[in-house]
């Protein structure tokens, strides 16, 4: 398999290479004015017009920088969803100030015990000439400055809904959350919060619910989170290699003692097996080859042998990676994020035997 990137992939790879290094913490005002915040959406709509894969390559240099942007919630899950599901009034209305940086929209991908976008608790009811969402949400990004969220829910015969909500709509309760890596988030309480009907992005049919809209939205979020993890132990594993190469101990570097020469190739060949499920899974969802088992099998990876790299770096770091003044401490708090969004490894092997059952 030919893992090489073109032309297009790696100019989005070097731009946003270059701008993570200058700020960690970019906003999306200067997000938009490099067009990264486009980088996927149609020219037609003020984006770039790039593909999946350069979305993706994006979010693996965004976990490189363990960058602070909640780029999975925003880009991946909202502005992509609105691009390929919207009508063209709902892309003129949201993603052309998206790409200005005007507008800041958001998803709602979390509920409390439960990550399976594709599968909400939360109810979608019809009342009057709007619809009506009860439910609560959690570890929802940027809710309180969002201009809309995008929110998945069903129906009393089990058909599934995309909704543009307003977080400032009567019947939405935002309470702030503290989650792992020390940000804000919201805890997002609904009950019998109006969306109208132009700002339902997936009316929720039976017929709607078959194409797999929610599915396809919460794949698209998956690599996102995946393309995360994949830059961000890519550069535990250069930081840890550089570091046992360097520090010495009865006069030798620690590289040469076999126990952490062991530990870091395994973390190597871990690493190696997110690149590839990642990418196989990436091509695969781009190309519209049916994913499904590649995007498990991938998100597997991610929180299974993701946590086993940050676990060998911390191990290898001894006590400076502990110290809040050196980096290795926000990748590993990306990392446990990153693997238990959306389901973690045993959702995913969850997932996995059900296909295969199935089949």
């Amino acid at each position: 398999m030919d893992f090489s990137f073109n032309d297009s992939s790696t100019a989005v790879r070097d731009l946003a290479r270059g701008l993570f290094l200058r700020s960690r913490g970019p906003s999306f005002a200067t997000l938009a004015e490099t067009g990264l915040l486009g980088v996927a959406v149609p020219e037609a709509f003020g984006g770039s017009g790039q593909g999946l894969i350069e979305l993706f390559v994006l979010l693996r240099e965004a976990g490189s920088a363990a960058l602070s942007v909640p780029l999975v919630e925003t880009l991946c899950a909202t502005a992509m969803s609105i691009a390929r599901f919207g009508s063209d009034d709902q892309r003129r209305r949201y993603l052309s100030p998206w790409c200005r940086g005007e507008h800041v929209l958001t998803a709602a991908l979390t509920e409390g015990g439960h990550g399976d976008f594709a599968a909400p608790r939360t109810s979608a009811l019809r009342r009057g000439d709007s619809w009506v969402l009860s439910g609560r949400k959690v570890i929802v990004a940027l809710a309180d400055v969002a201009h809309r969220v995008l929110v998945s829910a069903k129906t009393a015969d089990g058909a599934i809904g995309l909704f543009l909500l307003d977080p400032r709509a009567s019947g939405v309760t935002l309470t702030p959350q503290v989650i792992t890596t020390g940000e804000t988030r919201f805890d997002v309480h609904l009950e019998w919060a109006p969306v109208a009907d132009d700002d339902v992005l997936v009316a929720p049919t039976v017929a709607a619910s078959r194409k797999g809209a929610a599915d396809w939205v919460s794949g698209c979020a998956t690599l996102g989170l995946c393309a995360l993890q994949l830059g961000g132990v890519e550069r535990v594993l250069q930081m840890t290699a550089e570091y046992i190469s360097t520090r010495v101990q009865f006069d030798r570097p620690i590289a040469t003692f076999q126990a952490a020469a062991h530990r870091a190739t395994n973390a190597r060949i871990d690493v190696d097996a997110i690149r590839l499920s990642l990418w196989q899974a990436a091509w695969r969802f781009a190309e519209e080859r049916g994913a499904a088992a590649e995007i498990a099998m991938a998100k597997f990876w991610s929180a299974d042998a993701g946590y086993r790299v940050v676990c060998a770096a911390q191990h290898l770091h001894a006590g400076i990676g502990f110290d809040l003044e050196y980096p290795l401490h926000r990748y590993y708090l990306q990392a446990k994020l990153n693997e238990l969004m959306l389901g973690g490894a045993s959702e995913q092997l969850r997932h996995i035997g059900a296909q295969l059952a199935e089949a």
